[in-house]
């Protein structure tokens, strides 16, 4: 009866601490605008973004023609003037292009050769993800992830010893 309970008692300890171990998320790829292809005019980017949350590490996805449309990394001052020179950093590679938000703050991007007049032009507002938000997210790169895994085979080698011991 007592190797029962010590085991009750260890099983319940183990599922608490299998608990903290999904407190963080997977990066997460949000297709600028909603769709495959939808880094063009007409389409209401900050209407898109007011439904994502966007979080450090995630990624923007860009589908466009390449031979008509293009993504620059703007400073604020050019995203709200459409100025396309002197821009930070030219995304465009093939027309299906990928960022990385790897900072915790404000990116603006715009559309040159014109389409940025047409609303081609969006700005995305990076947070550090809360993990008291969403407990139940798992996510591989989080560093707490690490750390349980060794707490945990500690903690069963001394639970086995404890039992049997």
């Amino acid at each position: 009866m007592e190797i029962g309970r010590k085991i009750t008692i260890c099983l319940f300890i183990m599922i608490i601490m299998w608990c903290y171990e999904i407190e963080c998320r997977e990066p997460v790829l949000h297709r600028v605008g909603g769709g495959r292809y939808t880094w063009q005019p007409k389409v209401n980017f900050t209407n898109w973004t007011s439904y994502e949350l966007f979080y450090q590490g995630d990624w923007l996805y860009f589908g466009f023609d390449r031979n008509i449309h293009n993504v620059l990394e703007v400073n604020k001052t050019s995203y709200e003037n459409c100025i396309e020179t002197d821009f930070i950093n030219n995304v465009t590679r093939g027309g299906r292009d990928v960022f990385q938000l790897s900072e915790m703050r404000s990116y603006y991007f715009i559309c040159g050769r014109g389409f940025c007049f047409n609303g081609m032009k969006v700005e995305i507002n990076v947070k550090s993800f809360d993990q008291t938000i969403s407990p139940i997210i798992p996510n591989k790169t989080c560093s707490t992830r690490k750390m349980n895994d060794t707490v945990m085979f500690v903690f069963s080698i001394l639970t086995l010893a404890w039992i049997f011991g």
